[in-house]
């Protein structure tokens, strides 16, 4: 199911929600991708392909597909409880928006 969401990402991209370019780490349990951003598309790979993504994302498949799937908002109560783990949890607020959730 991540496999599918991932590689659909690129297709849902939003272009133009994005003004300047950003670089997202995913860890969810075992699936660990990058997501690049910018003004005209979104791109996709496999794994940490760079060392300081602007935003690095830590969650359970379970609670992602949640967010994904269901339109569940995390609240400060998830970040606190660990249930979702991120540096920049704005960035991750753009990033659902431009890819139309």
């Amino acid at each position: 199911m991540l496999d599918k969401i991932f590689n659909t990402l690129p297709q849902n991209y939003s272009a133009g929600s994005i003004s300047t370019p950003l670089s997202i780490y995913f860890s969810i349990d075992e699936v660990k991708k990058t997501v690049f951003l910018d003004p005209q598309q979104c791109r996709v790979e496999e794994g940490k392909t760079l060392d300081n993504a602007d935003c690095v994302c830590k969650t359970s498949e379970a609670f992602f597909l949640k967010v994904w799937n269901e339109g569940y908002e995390p609240g400060m109560k998830d970040f606190l409880s660990g249930a979702i783990k991120s540096n920049n949890p704005a960035i991750l607020k753009s990033f659902l928006t431009a890819c139309g959730k």
